[in-house]
């Protein structure tokens, strides 16, 4: 059946502010490629990190949906995790989960690893294999 697949489409993210999340992504590094809504909840395509989130947006009043199937976080492989690190720094993002990163040789077959926040609370993890 897996040949039935064509491969990922997009990461959703849910945010309460579509314009300050896709100010964030471009302060990162991201390119919005496409902006849309489906009655009044915006959505937006993002570009990051070889990936492709889909913003989103809830119309006016209602929650933004979080629990049980939720997406706790996403990865981005980087070649260099300080450097990468210290761009997302020198952008002014300061949401960096621990001091420091994680180097875990055990884990994988080795990674090290930092986590940030995006403004909608989502966990975004920097992730080098060593």
């Amino acid at each position: 059946m897996k040949e039935l697949y064509k491969g990922l489409a997009h990461v959703a993210v849910n945010t309460a502010d579509m314009e300050e999340s896709i100010a964030f992504y471009e302060k990162i590094g991201g390119t919005v490629t496409a902006r849309s809504s489906v009655g009044e909840k915006l959505l937006a395509l993002v570009e990051f990190g070889g990936l492709v989130l889909e913003l989103i947006q809830p119309p006016a009043g209602e929650l933004v949906p979080s629990g049980v199937g939720s997406i706790p976080h996403f990865a981005v492989y980087v070649d260099d995790l300080d450097k990468v690190a210290a761009a997302v720094k020198a952008a002014g993002v300061f949401s960096f989960t621990t001091p420091e990163k994680r180097v875990l040789p055990d884990t994988f077959g080795g990674l090290q690893n930092w986590f940030f926040t995006g403004p909608s609370g989502e966990q975004i993890e920097l992730l080098q294999m060593l």
